[in-house]
C-alpha cells in the first residue's frame, strides 16, 4: 500500500548509476517530507467532514478508542461493533472514504460512534486519516487500529480482558502491542460461501494455515518497512518477527505483510499510523495478539474485481487474486495442512507454540497468577 510516508514514494528507480540513484532518492524523500506531505495534509483538512457522533469525547485515561477506515462496511458492522464493545472499547471513530451503502445511516444511530469522512483517494490518504483520528480522539490514551474484517484476540483474554492487558502494557512501559494477521477460511470452495453473512462467516471460516509463512527480524531492511521501524524499540525476549505471505502467498503469490501495530498509546513522542501496518516512535511489547482476518468473506472475487477496476491501490495483490480465481473458479484455501481455530484460549496458545506469535515467559506467568 502507498501512504503519505511510504518509502515507495521516496525511492523511485532511476536509470543512472548507484551514487546518482541514491542522491536522487534522498532528494525525492526530502521533497516529499517537506513539500508533498504538508500539501497532502492541507488537502486532507480541507476535504475532511464530520458526519455524525460526538466531535469531542471526554473519556478516562484508561479508555480505548477504535479507529477504523471504512467504505461500504455495512456487511461487517454488527459483528465488528459487538466484538470490540465486548472487549471493552469505549468509543469508535470511523474514517469513511465514501460509503454509499447503509454504513453511514447505521453508524449515525450509535451513541458511541463518531464518523469522519474524507473522499480523497484512500490509497494515498489513509495514513493521514488514521493518524489524524488517533491524535484527535485518543491523545494520551490507547488507540486500537482495526480494519472492518479484523477480529482481535489474545492469550489471556478471558482472564485479563482488554483493561487487564493495558495494565500489563502500562506497568512495563510499553507503548505498542504487535499482532500477526491470521487468514481465516472455510473448508469449502470460496465461491460457494461468497454470499454468507458475516455472522455465518464467523462460524464457518474456522480454519487457518501458517505452513507457508515467512519471517524476518523486526529491524531487517528486507522487510521494506525499515524506514518506519527504525525508530521503534523492541524486547529482547522474545524478539518480534515481521511475517509475510502465508496462505495468500502460497495460493496467489502475494508477499503480503502479516505484522501490525494495532494497539498504540498515542503519546507526544509517538507517530501513529505512518503506514497501514505500523506506527513509529513506540516501545513494542513482549507479547502479541492475533488478528483473525476475514479477507475472503463478503464475495472477495467481486470486491477484488471492483478494486482492480478502480485502481485505488498500487500493490497489485487484488490483480493476483483475480487471476487466481479466474484460473480456478472453485478455488479453496483448505488443504491437509490447514488447522482449526478452537477459540480465544486454545487459538492464540497454539499459535504461540507454533512460533507464529512471540509471547514472553513474563507475560505468561502474569496471566497465570
Amino acid at each position: 500500500m502507498t501512504g503519505t510516508t511510504d518509502p515507495s514514494r521516496t525511492a523511485a528507480p532511476v536509470p543512472s548509476g548507484p551514487m546518482t540513484g541514491r542522491m536522487l532518492s534522498r532528494l525525492a524523500g526530502w521533497f516529499d517530507s517537506k513539500i508533498g506531505l504538508p500539501f497532502d495534509r492541507l488537502r486532507f483538512r480541507i476535504s475532511l467532514r464530520h458526519l455524525s457522533g460526538p466531535r469531542k469525547i471526554d473519556l478516562p485515561r484508561e479508555a480505548v478508542t477504535v479507529v477504523a477506515l471504512v467504505r461500504d462496511g455495512a456487511y461487517y458492522l454488527d459483528v465488528f461493533l459487538a466484538h470490540y464493545r465486548a472487549l471493552g472499547v469505549s468509543h469508535f471513530v470511523f474514517c469513511d472514504t465514501g460509503s454509499t451503502d447503509g454504513t453511514l445511516a447505521q453508524l449515525a444511530q450509535e451513541s458511541d460512534v463518531t464518523v469522519l469522512q474524507c473522499r480523497l483517494p484512500w490509497g494515498r490518504f489513509e495514513n493521514i486519516f488514521r493518524g489524524y483520528a488517533a491524535r484527535r480522539f485518543s491523545a494520551d490514551r490507547w488507540c486500537l487500529f482495526a480494519d472492518m474484517d479484523e477480529i482481535l484476540d489474545f492469550e489471556g483474554q478471558a482472564q485479563l480482558g482488554l483493561s487487564g492487558l493495558l495494565r500489563y502494557l502500562n506497568r512495563h512501559g510499553y507503548s505498542a502491542m504487535m499482532a500477526q494477521m491470521l487468514e481465516m477460511f472455510p473448508q469449502a470452495p470460496l465461491r460457494s460461501v461468497a454470499q454468507q453473512s458475516y455472522p455465518e462467516v464467523q462460524r464457518s471460516f474456522c480454519h487457518y494455515d501458517i505452513s507457508a509463512v515467512s519471517a524476518l527480524p523486526y529491524h531487517d531492511p528486507a522487510s521494506g518497512l525499515g524506514f518506519f521501524l527504525s525508530r521503534n524499540q523492541i524486547p529482547d525476549a522474545p524478539p518480534p518477527k515481521m511475517q509475510f505471505g502465508g496462505i495468500r502467498g502460497a495460493v496467489f503469490g502475494e508477499r503480503c505483510c502479516l505484522s501490525k501495530h494495532p494497539l498504540v498509546f498515542i503519546g507526544t513522542d509517538v507517530d501513529p499510523a505512518v503506514h497501514p501496518h505500523v506506527s513509529a516512535g513506540v516501545r513494542v511489547a513482549d507479547t502479541m495478539a492475533v488478528l483473525k482476518h476475514y479477507k475472503f468473506a463478503n464475495d472477495p472475487m467481486a470486491r477484488d474485481q471492483a478494486s482492480l477496476a478502480a485502481d485505488a491501490i498500487p500493490h497489485g495483490e487484488d490483480a493476483l487474486r483475480v487471476a487466481g480465481f479466474a484460473k480456478r473458479p472453485d478455488l479453496t484455501l483448505w488443504s491437509q495442512t490447514a488447522q482449526k481455530y478452537d477459540g480465544p484460549e486454545t487459538g492464540p496458545a497454539a499459535l504461540r507454540k507454533a512460533g507464529f506469535l512471540q509471547v514472553s515467559a513474563r507475560y505468561l506467568a502474569e496471566i497465570a497468577d
